[in-house]
């Protein structure tokens, strides 16, 4: 068909935080706002990076083998819980055909590696708000995916709780 054009994709990283669902949250308010006909500016696709069991038990050491398994069962129960979440988020706010994917890998190059694969024009990240110090030693997926996507980022922030 000539003429038509694919809408832009936005892309938004989510993990099993409250700030991720803040941020989905947050992205489906302001740019799926209800319209007839689900005639909306992008085409969402929303992605969890699945760490490997390895990289939550370290290194390997006496037992990790018989570890392994069960590690990697409850990985999968959360990928399986975070993207159940998000779909339901989805359809809650009337957004369909949205593309929800699972990856395994390292939550920064997972997000990067889906800018790239969709071409996505926007990522959209929650900010977990570490300090300083606990940023440099865990490294900031926000931070670095601001360094490394090739297209806009949005780095949204879920507001302080009023005590």
């Amino acid at each position: 068909m000539e003429g038509t054009t694919e809408k832009p994709v936005m892309v938004v990283g989510i993990d099993d935080s409250d700030h991720s669902t803040y941020a989905l949250q947050w992205v489906l308010n302001h740019f799926f706002v209800p319209l007839p006909s689900d005639d909306h500016p992008f085409k969402l696709v929303v992605v969890h990076a699945k760490p490997t069991p390895s990289s939550v038990i370290g290194l390997a050491g006496p037992g990790s083998a018989e570890v392994l398994p069960f590690v990697e069962a409850d990985l999968k129960k959360i990928a399986s819980r975070v993207v159940e979440k998000a779909k339901e988020l989805c359809v809650s706010k009337s957004v369909h055909g949205v593309l929800l994917e699972v990856v395994e890998g390292d939550a920064r190059s997972v997000i990067c590696d889906a800018v790239e694969k969709h071409h996505a024009t926007v990522l959209a990240v929650g900010s977990h708000g570490y300090g300083a110090i606990k940023r440099a030693v865990l490294g900031s997926v926000s931070d670095y995916c601001a360094h490394h996507a090739h297209c806009t980022v949005m780095i949204v922030k879920k507001p302080k709780a009023k005590h």
